[in-house]
């Protein structure tokens, strides 16, 4: 099932390795260990894949799926609240009290530029790979690499500009100490849309790829939804209707289950198999270097361990009476899990909390998580693209079409059907609740809350500031390290 993952991890030590602390200064340069050029480098298929690979493994850092991209998402969105012993670091997204200083998001930020770095040093050398003999690697296939390596800079950037807002733009590796100064971030989404478009006509489709890579379904939903929050809803539905072959799983938990990746939902999933070695877990926070299989998700948020965040009572109070995604997603005093039946005892961290998370854990076949989580993070899963469609039904005036998408999402939680003939006021609103119960815990609402303009109202009385924490600060060791951007770049009210 998950095969390709060793090759992510483990063959970054065979390419070359970019050494990228930021954005602006001699970090940036391409640190060759084995003393390859691309033009020594690039002969073979293997070389190419393992460069490309290497791009893949930024995604499981801990300054983003390892550990923070989950914490920061989730608390900012107040899907979680914290419990006592939650790290301070963590508890300031559920207040918002963070700054320039804060590690972790620095984290996330040179976890993303070291993964976009790694994929221009792939996507500038597509002379040298094109120059390769057809007959050693056909030009289906070093076109396909070249696509990987585009969508995954295209998710990268995508990460940057929704937190961040203008950011550096960087499509080649440096050959100077010279800073890169930020762009606007309408620049910044002109290239991920021409990434895109370009993976999307040159990968292959999911039934032939190896499960873990990008795939033309990938590309073209990551399209979509970037159209979609640009508020283009004509051209973004027109990528959403061009997905088929998916489904929704009969049964919303094998979403979140190991033995059941890569399904009829699935679009594009973030790899994990702690079969494969973690010894590199505790100190991959921006490198993506080294055997890093895990995720600390499962430890993190279990009820029966590290216990640090709970499902917060305003998510709980969402769902509706009868709602099959409530017991799918959380554990409640009385529900069985492979260590018995949960107790109040369970669930009491300073006091006793109403659930705890049952998604992405492994109570369904473990008592205990072991700091070593291999269940992949679904990025892009087909209920979420038939929520979108919706949404661009709504916005461009077909209602009825779009309590049709909004209806199959309910029809599998087991809820009757919205009536057709809604205002567009009223199936927005059945959006917002949708995607609130549907998506829990995914990394999904805090995106969501700030492009609707809900975010005020939405996270009332959390210290969320309106025109400040819409983005997080430009890190201190970016603007100390890289002479192009200064404290006059720093976003609004940091």
């Amino acid at each position: 099932m998950k095969a390709t993952k060793i090759i992510f991890s483990f063959l970054l030590f065979s390419v070359t390795v970019l050494a990228i602390n930021s954005c602006g200064d001699e970090d940036l340069e391409l640190v060759n260990p084995n003393g390859l050029s691309p033009e020594t480098f690039f002969k073979t298929e293997t070389q190419i894949q393992s460069s490309v690979n290497a791009v893949y493994s930024n995604l499981q850092t801990g300054g983003l799926y390892s550990r923070h991209m989950f914490f920061s998402q989730d608390n900012m969105s107040h899907e979680n609240s914290g419990n006592p012993q939650l790290e301070a670091d963590k508890k300031q997204y559920i207040d918002f009290s963070f700054d320039s200083s804060h590690g972790p998001i620095a984290d996330y930020w040179e976890s993303c530029f070291r993964g976009i770095n790694k994929a221009n040093f792939v996507i500038g050398n597509e002379g040298i790979i094109n120059a390769i003999d057809d007959a050693t690697v056909s030009p289906e296939l070093k076109a396909k690499f070249i696509g990987e390596a585009k969508f995954l800079r295209a998710l990268f950037y995508f990460y940057l500009v929704t937190r961040f807002g203008d950011v550096p733009l960087i499509t080649e590796i440096p050959t100077t100490t010279e800073g890169v100064a930020i762009s606007p971030s309408d620049a910044i989404y002109e290239l991920m849309i021409s990434d895109l478009r370009t993976a999307a006509s040159t990968l292959l489709s999911k039934e032939v790829e190896e499960n873990g890579r990008a795939t033309k379904e990938a590309a073209t939903a990551l399209l979509g939804k970037v159209y979609l929050f640009r508020q283009q809803y004509g051209p973004a539905l027109e990528e959403f209707k061009k997905l088929s072959g998916f489904s929704l799983e009969p049964d919303y938990f094998d979403n979140f289950k190991e033995e059941t990746e890569h399904g009829i939902e699935s679009i594009f999933e973030i790899e994990y198999d702690d079969e494969l070695g973690t010894s590199a877990q505790w100190d991959s926070q921006v490198t993506g270097a080294g055997p890093n299989e895990a995720t600390f998700r499962g430890q993190e948020y279990g009820f029966n361990d590290w216990f640090n965040v709970y499902p917060s009572d305003d998510l709980l109070d969402e769902y509706e009476d009868g709602d099959l995604r409530y017991p799918a997603t959380y554990y409640s005093v009385g529900d069985t899990f492979a260590g018995g039946v949960v107790t109040a005892g369970d669930l009491t961290a300073g006091e006793e909390r109403r659930a705890g998370w049952k998604k992405y854990q492994n109570y369904y076949k473990d008592t205990n998580e072991d700091t070593e989580s291999g269940i992949n993070f679904k990025y892009l899963r087909y209920a979420d693209v038939l929520l979108m469609m919706a949404e661009c039904e709504n916005e461009v005036g077909t209602q009825d079409a779009a309590i049709a998408y909004i209806n199959r999402v309910r029809e599998r939680a087991g809820l009757d059907d919205l009536p057709n003939g809604l205002s567009k006021t009223a199936v927005f609103t059945a959006i917002v609740h949708e995607r609130k119960v549907e998506l829990a815990g995914e990394q999904v609402r805090f995106n969501d809350i700030l492009r609707w303009n809900l975010a005020s109202t939405e996270l009332a009385g959390t210290n969320f500031q309106a025109g400040k924490n819409e983005l997080w600060p430009i890190p201190d060791r970016e603007i100390s390290s890289n002479e192009a951007i200064t404290s006059a770049d720093q976003n609004p009210g940091y």
